[in-house]
């Protein structure tokens, strides 16, 4: 029973990382997700702390990997005032 308590409360303790847009941001999130939940999934299905340790490392590398390749894009930028050229063309010259 307390080895369920625990890893609820490092998977849920690592659920706050997770929300991160920078590649960077989002790699760190995904390690400790990963690497809470393969701990706890290592330890449960070997029941010795060497298969908790492994299925850690494996998830934290594993959260780390799809974590910094799964960024959102950049928001696009928008024109926000347009000037015109002689020829009748118009540029944008500031964004938001």
């Amino acid at each position: 029973m307390k080895k369920t308590i625990l890893a609820t409360i490092a998977f849920a303790s690592c659920l706050g990382l997770s929300g991160c847009y920078t590649p960077q941001d989002r790699a760190v999130g995904g390690a400790a997700l990963g690497g809470a939940t393969g701990a706890a999934i290592g330890g449960l299905a070997s029941g010795t702390a060497g298969g908790a340790v492994a299925g850690g490392i494996l998830g934290a590398a594993a959260g780390g990997i799809i974590g910094a390749n799964t960024a959102p894009p950049p928001p696009r930028r928008r024109c926000a005032e347009f000037e015109v050229d002689p020829y009748g063309g118009r540029h944008c010259v500031a964004w938001y």
